[in-house]
């Protein structure tokens, strides 16, 4: 269940068209995801998760795959 509310996640807090993500998505692929995008995905994950993400966690957030493993620390289960 939470893998369905992770990428919820990505989808809204980017504004990404549902029928084009890909969990393949890294940072800057897309014009969406760039430094302003990446802080409002981060504010998300951490309201919808409950959790605080360390600064260097979020400067090592680097794709959608990533997001998981770092996820994974904070105790969030795929």
């Amino acid at each position: 269940m939470s893998l369905d509310k992770y990428k919820k996640v990505f989808i809204e807090s980017l504004s990404i068209d549902a029928t084009k993500f890909s969990d393949q998505i890294k940072y800057n692929d897309i014009p969406e995801w760039d430094s302003i995008g990446h802080m409002t995905l981060i504010s998300a994950l951490e309201e919808n998760f409950s959790i605080t993400i360390d600064t260097d966690d979020i400067v090592d957030f680097s794709s959608f795959e990533v997001g998981k493993k770092i996820l994974l620390k904070y105790g969030v289960k795929f």
